[in-house]
């Protein structure tokens, strides 16, 4: 859920309150740096750093929460150490110390004068956060009893909640109190030969908006076809038809699901600038999540599994080009894009970071437009590449390697938080015979119905694997023994309900499926063992059950 403009104004307005009360003290702990290195026998190098490091973190803060002066008075002082840094002296000649002392006069002058009108940086406008229903409401107009009965029926077991009318004029008087997410409509009625096309103007007009509209008929005609474009209908399937295609079509019209939120991990020391950029990608729709300790991020991307890295350039006890480093050497992140977001600009140092791993080198102070568009088409391209890495081309399910991946990291986070997890492989009966019978499209158009219901019925937080063939894989986090059961049960009962079809012909499919749950089990290894012995046992006591390890 983002965050009212409101509320998010008056959050970033704390942060900028909090910034201006913490300045003196870092304002103070730069002074004392400084001091330590007037007062060292020899150039000190560490301490030179810590100077360029403090120089460098209000270069990038300080226009963020309203002193541009104290930025700009930074970033020179900030240049002066980078280029005094490459020399080699021993010592600091007079001239350099006479320069730094008064760059830090100038940083403490511009302290005082923040900007007169520090308004919020303007947000970018929200991502509209849109849901998927639970049950799809969906009417049904037939005048063919036992067809509708039939196609009500095998909707139904898709999770779609299904209104039976027989006339078109039967409607009317459900739509002020409901409002369906689509309309399933015969043409031809007792009423007239089009008396279906006609009615959809008048049912929108009292709806107030469009909704979807499917037309079925068993006329073929060009003049049928037309008659339902001009309703403004979204598809026209001439009787008799797949269900598998009609329904195929309701999912791709009636789903609102969007992408879930882009999960984005910041690694920032400031805690305010972390918490300014957290409160700017949250308002957009994003999931940030802050770490200001570089030494937990690894554990911390296991358990968040950031979609992007945003990560700042220089920090106390590492560099962001050495976590970038660190990161890449982790096979699981070698495809995460990381941005790098610093006051660093000189182009050779970006260049760097950029070959230590890095995808993008923002550079502070940045617009949080700026910020978010960065963002977001960095997520948006990596889900993109992603998808193709990781996804069964049929089914759109995550495939063998990237479930097995899934699994394993699952796992390790249910052992660490002693939380439940269920794991199911399930296998379609006798599909070779399906196959022989009717046909490879038709065994594919199974497979399809089979990850459709499975999607439908299962939870987002839950893992769907096609293992491969007529195999899958559920991933079950948060889940006993008993609950896993009872669920797949059901989906098992579901499937064996769906009429399956094939050259005008019906029939029906059924899977076998084998469920392990973590407890004596500790690994990814042995719990796929597990599901996978149980799975055979299901298939030797007859198939079409469910069993547990």
């Amino acid at each position: 859920m983002t965050a009212s403009p409101e509320t998010l104004q008056q959050k970033l307005a704390e942060l900028r309150r909090n910034y201006a009360e913490q300045l003196p003290a870092k304002l103070a702990q730069i002074n004392e740096t400084w001091r330590k290195v007037l007062a060292a026998s020899s150039r000190d190098e560490a301490l030179l750093s810590d100077l360029y490091r403090q120089a460098h973190s209000l270069t990038g803060s300080g226009a963020t929460f309203g002193f541009t002066a104290l930025s700009n008075a930074a970033r020179e002082l900030e240049t002066l150490l980078k280029s005094i840094q490459t020399d080699a002296p021993s010592v600091l000649t007079p001239q350099q110390a006479s320069q730094i002392s008064g760059q830090l006069t100038g940083l403490l002058d511009a302290a005082q004068q923040p900007d007169l009108a520090v308004a919020p940086a303007a947000p970018a406008p929200p991502i509209k956060a849109m849901t998927q229903h639970l049950t799809r409401l969906i009417y049904l107009v037939e005048d063919d009893t036992e067809l509708a009965a039939s196609i009500s029926l095998q909707i139904g077991h898709y999770g779609y909640q299904v209104h039976t009318f027989h006339t078109p004029s039967a409607v009317f008087s459900s739509l002020n109190a409901e409002t369906p997410d689509a309309i399933i409509m015969d043409i031809i009625f007792s009423e007239g030969d089009f008396a279906g096309t006609e009615a959809i103007p008048e049912i929108m007009q009292q709806l107030g908006k469009p909704i979807p509209v499917i037309f079925i008929s068993s006329r073929e005609d060009f003049s049928a076809r037309l008659r339902a474009v001009r309703a403004n209908g979204a598809a026209y399937f001439a009787k008799p038809f797949e269900i598998n295609a009609l329904i195929d079509t309701l999912d791709r019209l009636t789903s609102e699901e969007t992408p879930a939120p882009a999960r984005v991990l910041i690694l920032d020391d400031d805690p305010n600038l972390a918490a300014f950029y957290s409160h700017t990608l949250h308002h957009a729709g994003m999931e940030p999540q802050v770490l200001t300790d570089p030494m937990h991020v690894l554990e911390t991307m296991q358990d968040f599994n950031p979609e992007l890295i945003l990560l700042d350039m220089y920090m106390p006890d590492c560099r962001g080009d050495e976590i970038a480093a660190v990161i890449r050497q982790q096979p699981a992140y070698v495809s995460v894009p990381i941005v790098f977001l610093s006051a660093e600009t000189d182009l050779a140092t970006q260049q760097s970071a950029m070959r230590d791993g890095g995808d993008d080198f923002l550079v502070k102070p940045i617009s949080a437009a700026h910020l978010v568009d960065a963002i977001s088409t960095r997520v948006k391209r990596y889900r993109a590449l992603r998808s193709v890495m990781v996804r069964d081309s049929l089914t759109g399910l995550l495939n063998h390697t990237a479930a097995s991946e899934h699994l394993k990291s699952e796992v390790d986070r249910a052992l660490r938080t002693k939380s439940p997890l269920s794991f199911a492989m399930i296998d379609i009966d006798h599909f070779k015979r399906v196959n022989d019978t009717y046909g490879h499209p038709v065994g594919d158009r199974v497979i399809k119905s089979l990850s459709r219901l499975l999607k439908q019925r299962l939870r987002k937080s839950d893992v769907i694997g096609r293992y491969g063939g007529e195999e899958f894989a559920v991933i079950l986090p948060d889940t006993d023994a008993a609950a896993a059961a009872a669920l797949l049960e059901q989906i098992r009962v579901n499937f064996e309900k769906i009429a399956q079809q094939a050259e005008g012909k019906s029939f029906s499919v059924t899977f076998s499926c084998g469920i392990a749950t973590l407890g004596e089990i500790k690994s990814a290894g042995e719990l796929t063992s597990a599901a996978d012995r149980a799975l055979y046992t299901a298939k030797d006591d007859g198939r079409n059950k469910v069993k547990a390890a």
